[in-house]
């Protein structure tokens, strides 16, 4: 909301959406659905850029698209079934979330650059201000959180 006193505009705090942008998307497992998740989440920037006049620099944006890509290749590739990932953002970070229906909880691997595959939740990690994983009444939530500013 903004007041307007003889043609000036003073911001009034108002402005900025309280509650935090989110949106949350189901997938099959059929070929495709990584590509459509990462589609997903670059649409949700989009809207943070809108909505919340978010200031997103392309390393951000980068950054975001590889947590979500990593985090819904691992539910398509240990689970049995379908999968969620549900975005919850601001102007200064999107918590990235991936519930899924098998209750084997990821291992972070230890560092190995000889290592081939099994890179993925290290990449998260090191992309995410806080990764948590959960057991839930269907399977496992991996949640990630990653700063849109550096």
């Amino acid at each position: 909301m903004t007041d307007h006193l003889g043609g000036a505009v003073i911001p009034t705090g108002f402005d900025v959406p309280v509650e935090p942008l989110r949106r949350a998307a189901h997938y099959t497992g059929e070929p495709g659905c990584i590509a459509d998740a990462r589609a997903f989440a670059a649409r949700f920037l989009q809207r943070l850029r809108t909505e919340w006049c978010a200031v997103i620099d392309s390393r951000a944006d980068g950054e975001l698209l590889l947590v979500v890509s990593e985090l819904v290749t691992n539910a398509d590739r240990h689970s049995s079934g379908p999968y969620i990932l549900e975005l919850e953002g601001t102007d200064s970070a999107v918590t990235v979330a991936v519930y899924d229906s098998s209750v084997a909880l990821p291992r972070r691997f230890p560092k190995n650059p000889d290592r081939v595959g099994r890179h993925g939740l290290e990449i998260v990690h090191a992309l995410s201000a806080e990764v948590t994983v959960e057991r839930v009444p269907v399977g496992k939530r991996v949640r990630a959180r990653v700063p849109l500013k550096p």
